[in-house]
């Protein structure tokens, strides 16, 4: 049974267009419309009758049948499929755009390839991984892994030179712990990762904010704070940087580097979106790596649970023994299950095969999110898991949030990458975390309706 003449019923002003064709289509299909077994028109065709691209209605195809609702049959036609009735928004958990994480793999053999390479590991290793302790900072196999990781981004690099820590947390206080003594001043971005605030905070160090702009830090208020006393080193986080999305200039780079000669002071490169760059101006470690202790987790570019990155010294580093006392103190070891398993998936292919699908599936969703926020209202990278989101005037970060929330949406306050505190008229949406490409849509409308809304009088978005 055809139906040729089936025409959804969209506003082209609402939302992405192609997810607005599957969302009728649903529509149809739950209300019994459109019954299972019915062929849906032509793709070309339907872009004739809506007036549109044909690319948007092969996507709003694609999305129904990711959704289940339809299924295409090679020189036949796509169908419907039996009608599934979702759950009423109203009864789904609040959607949290508070975490900045790589999204789920929507890949069946991937994920089976994942679950295997962990299956291989009792034949290859027996008993060995549960019933032994590691050395801390890792066994040779585990740092060559990390090393072959890093080459794109650091070039080659000795593996002995990569150290193994639980997660970039547990870098970052290793690094911090074998540098500084509390009441030690460092540098951070003058938005920052509230993960080294907060380390900051606990080490009973001292953060002096460097100015930034639309492309990052600026190198000439580094250059001053440093001419007025030196700290003992400078955090950063110089590609997609978390929150402002900024990927620091190779010239910048430079810069920043020449001054951190001048002065002495070492360089802490967290990096953990590199990866998802397919180019990008060189790492730190790479143009300064005898000033540089660079930290590279697995968390962002492959799993959340797979708590492992690699720190990098500087060469000629001295202090490799108190490197591993600050490892031993903080951890013992890292895990020797999550450590082989990186190992074995980095030396298959199957950690590239990943992130090939998270980049992919990451440019789909900020894709997403330039069709429903308004144009100039938030900075972005195509290949990055947030949008760092402006507010208009009279908005403060935290009222923002709060009204988003009584909306069924979580997002992160400006004020929270702040080193003091003080207000940052902003909010970051994660992107990546949500499970589906539906929540994403429902959270980033229930942000443009609020950002049309007027701050002291609108209520909570009503969806």
């Amino acid at each position: 049974m055809a139906a040729a003449i089936w025409t959804p019923r969209v506003e082209k002003s609402e939302g992405p267009l192609y997810l607005a064709i599957a969302e009728a289509l649903a529509d149809d299909i739950g209300g019994g419309r459109l019954t299972a077994g019915t062929r849906l028109p032509p793709q070309r065709a339907l872009a004739e009758v809506l007036g549109i691209d044909f690319t948007t209605v092969s996507r709003a195809y694609t999305e129904a049948q990711r959704r289940g609702l339809v299924e295409g049959r090679v020189g036949q036609g796509t169908y419907v499929l039996a009608a599934r009735t979702p759950p009423p928004r109203a009864a789904q958990a609040l959607v949290d755009m508070t975490m900045n994480l790589p999204p789920q793999l929507d890949d069946a053999r991937a994920l089976a390839r994942l679950w295997k390479d962990i299956g291989r590991l009792q034949n290859d290793h027996q008993g060995d991984l549960l019933m032994r302790y590691q050395e801390p900072g890792g066994i040779a196999p585990d740092r060559a892994a990390g090393a072959r990781w890093l080459a794109p981004r650091l070039g080659e690099i000795e593996p002995s030179r990569v150290t193994l820590c639980a997660g970039a947390q547990g870098a970052l206080m290793s690094a911090l712990s074998v540098l500084t003594e509390p009441g030690d001043r460092i540098c951070t971005e003058a938005l920052t990762y509230p993960g080294m605030i907060a380390l900051a905070r606990f080490m009973r160090l001292e953060i002096s904010p460097v100015a930034m702009d639309a492309d990052g830090m600026l190198p000439d208020a580094f250059e001053a704070l440093c001419a007025a006393s030196p700290p003992r080193g400078l955090y950063c986080n110089p590609t997609l940087n978390n929150p402002t999305t900024s990927t620091l200039s190779l010239e910048r780079r430079e810069a920043v580097i020449a001054t951190a000669r001048k002065y002495g002071v070492a360089i802490i490169e967290d990096d953990p979106y590199s990866p998802l760059r397919s180019s990008g101006p060189a790492a730190f470690a790479a143009l300064a790596p005898d000033l540089t202790w660079h930290v590279a987790t697995l968390a962002k570019a492959m799993a959340p649970a797979l708590r492992i990155a690699y720190l990098v010294p500087p060469q000629g580093e001295r202090r490799t023994g108190a490197l591993g006392e600050a490892l031993r103190a903080a951890a013992v070891m890292v895990s020797p299950v999550m450590s082989a398993a990186a190992t074995q998936w980095i030396g298959d292919g199957a950690a590239e095969d990943v992130l090939t699908a998270i980049r992919a599936e990451a440019r789909t969703r900020q894709t997403i999110a330039a069709d429903i926020l308004p144009a100039g209202s938030y900075a972005a990278d195509p290949e990055g898991y947030h949008v760092w989101l402006s507010l208009p005037e009279p908005w403060n970060s935290r009222d923002f949030a709060s009204r988003l929330r009584l909306s069924g949406v979580a997002a992160v306050p400006g004020d929270a990458f702040e080193p003091a505190g003080r207000p940052v008229p902003a909010v970051r949406l994660g992107l990546g975390a949500l499970a589906t490409r539906d929540d994403i849509a429902f959270g980033l409308k229930a942000v443009a309706s609020l950002l049309g809304a007027d701050a002291a009088l609108a209520p909570p978005m009503v969806v």
